[in-house]
Formats: C-alpha cells, structure tokens, sequence
C-alpha cells in the first residue's frame, strides 16, 4: 500500500490580506488557519507524514513534534522543493497553508486518482462567462474547457520531486511545473468551499462557511456501583442520606463517572480509567469532581465546549426528585455551565434485574461537544 505525506506550504507573508501577522497565522473561527489546514489532513486516514514549510521567522511558532518542519525559501517553488526533500512518503498531497476549509471528499478524490496517475488535482468548472478588456469590455473568452484551480495537488512523490528540481521557471502552481516535464495530471472534482484566503473578505465568507459545517460530537458513558455500607450515596455531586452506601475507588459517584466517560467519549479520549488508573493509590477514595474537572479541562484544550449533557439514574432508592435541583447546580459550577444545560433525571427498572432489588445504581449518560 503506498503511502501518502500532506505537504503544506505556508511559508508566505499573506501582504494582500492585511493585518499584523500573515494570514496563515490569523485566527479563522477561534483558530489559526494554519492549524485548521494540518488538523484536516492529519485527521484524514490516509495522511501517513505531514511536512509544513514555514518562513524562517515564524518557526518558533509552532511546536507540535508530530509534524516535520522545514524553512522555505524566497519563492514559493524554492518552498515545495525544500518541502519534496523532507517527503519520505510515495505520494505527495501539495497544498497552500490558506485552504483551510479542504474537505476530506477532495483528499480522497485526489490519493484515488493517483492510484492510476502520476498527478491529480482539484478543479472547479467555470461557468460564468468571460470577458477580455480592461474600462470597456473589448471580446469574450470561451469557456468550454476552463477550470479554475485548487490544492491538494497531488504527484508520486519521485516525479514531482525530479520535476521541480528540473524547472527554471516561474510556475502558477505545481500542475504547471508536472506539465512541464511531460507529467499526466488528472483532474478531480474540486469545491467551492475549498477557497483560498487571498483579501480580507475571503475571511467573513470562510467564517459563514464554517458556521454551516460545525465540528459536534457527541458521546455516550454508562457506569454501575453496587451498594455497601454507609449512610449516604454521592451522586452528581450531592450528598444523598440513604441506608447504604456506593462502593467503589473513588467517591462511587455513579453519575458524575458517566458524564465524565459521555465527555471523554465525544473526544474520543477513552474512559476514566484511562486517565485515573484504579490500580493508582493515589485515586483511592477521590472526590469524583476532580475526573469531571479534567474531562472538561481536555475538552478547551483540544478547541471544544460542551454543549449539554444529559443523565440518567437508574435506581428504585434513594429517590432522586427532591435532589435534582441541587444535582444539576453541582455539576454546573463544576463544568462552568448554566444548569440550563445539564439534565439530571432517574427512572426505575421496575423491580427488575440488580437495580430493581436494590443492590446498586446504574447510570447513563450523553453529552455533546461543539469546536470553537
């Protein structure tokens, strides 16, 4: 199976957009646009390498190890060239740093093609007509054939390399330096929504476009703690009196542990043992409120905020109405969310299986996620 590296070229100044800092470092939807262009390739299954060419004085910004880095040069083909030389892939996806909005579709399309070409490349057909003149229009162009170009370009990694290193001239893009010497691209379906960020405009339409294909996940965690003794249960976060107690490594708080694994569900970011080992001591006995705190804490860090969550207690005893109020105001000073977004609600299992003969509580829960 050959494999396939993202080169991501973002090495420019990005004068034409304005502002303090190159476009590909201004924040789109409350993220870098560089950042978002590496997360939709590195996200994609068949992205094995990510290869960012970046200018000399913007090295330092970014950290992330799992990405090679190299500097590029005065042009932007002396930039893909130094990126070809980091390639060790078969195959190379060459993309500018200011299409951040690349769907997953046209990756695919594109790593495809290259199973029966030596290139490949995302075009969209022109459609309006065209006019040649300057004040006054002065002729008409035709159209039948005419298409307007995107990136990811996509080459067999030895022949564009051979290529550029062969071409002396300026070139519009990496499909003009494959023609050149003689390379078969093919073309594939590009996107209208795969834009590039050239004017300042193009950064009001790329936020409309994003607030249509928002990033929500949603997770599911589900949690059991027998009963034992005591004369209290804690249970999303409220101490409730009761005959017997829940047993468990930590507090047993039932329904806080499964909010917590519906929020480390929707990262897909495994469970509470992932993250607190019930063989680690350390955790013996632990308010369960410090496992919900870093579920929510791993949801900023990784660009999320929760939207809601919902849970449900599954017991016959203790009841849980008189307690809802003061369950929900809990888990949302807690999370730091309005108790208008938490749900806290129980049902019995009429009389029926470990529940029903009250030998402990059951818990189910979703949350859902949403990417800033």
């Amino acid at each position: 199976m050959p494999t396939t590296a993202a080169l991501i070229v973002a090495a420019g100044r990005g004068v034409r957009v304005g502002g303090d800092v190159p476009k590909q470092w201004r924040n789109l939807g409350g993220q870098p646009v560089l950042l978002r262009t590496v997360e939709a390739f590195a996200r994609h299954s068949a992205v094995d390498q990510i290869v960012l060419v970046l200018h000399a004085d913007d090295l330092p910004r970014w950290t992330d190890p799992s990405v090679t880095v190299v500097t590029g040069g005065p042009t932007r083909q002396e930039s893909v060239m130094a990126g070809l030389r980091a390639v060790t892939a078969d195959r190379v996806l060459i993309h500018d740093a200011a299409r951040p909005l690349v769907s997953a579709a046209i990756i695919d399309l594109v790593c495809a093609a290259l199973d029966h070409a030596v290139g490949a490349a995302p075009a969209v057909a022109v459609t309006d007509a065209l006019w040649r003149g300057g004040t006054h229009v002065t002729g008409m162009q035709d159209r039948e054939g005419l298409f307007r170009a995107q990136t990811p370009q996509g080459f067999h990694t030895d022949a564009i390399r051979a290529a550029h290193a062969a071409h002396t001239l300026p070139a519009a893009d990496d499909v003009a330096v494959a023609r050149a010497a003689g390379l078969d691209v093919r073309i594939v379906a590009g996107d209208e929504d795969n834009l590039k960020i050239t004017h300042a405009e193009d950064f009001a339409r790329a936020e409309r476009l994003l607030g249509g294909r928002m990033d929500i996940r949603l997770g599911n965690g589900y949690d059991v703690h027998r009963f034992g003794p005591g004369d209290h249960v804690m249970l999303c976060g409220v101490k409730v009196p009761h005959g017997r107690g829940l047993q468990g490594h930590s507090d047993a708080d039932v329904g806080m542990h499964a909010v917590t694994d519906a929020i480390y569900g929707a990262l897909a970011q495994g469970d509470i043992g992932v993250h607190f080992p019930p063989s680690d001591p350390q955790w013996k006995g632990a308010d369960s409120h410090i496992f919900l705190r870093h579920a929510v804490s791993l949801a900023a860090d990784m660009g999320y905020i929760i939207s809601n969550v919902d849970c449900t207690l599954v017991c016959e005893y203790p009841k849980i109405g008189p307690h809802q109020a003061a369950m929900r105001a809990a888990m949302a000073a807690i999370m730091g969310l309005e108790s208008g977004r938490i749900s806290v609600k129980a049902t019995t299992s009429e009389r029926l299986g470990f529940t029903g003969r009250e030998e402990g509580i059951a818990a189910l829960a979703t949350a859902s996620v949403v990417k800033t």
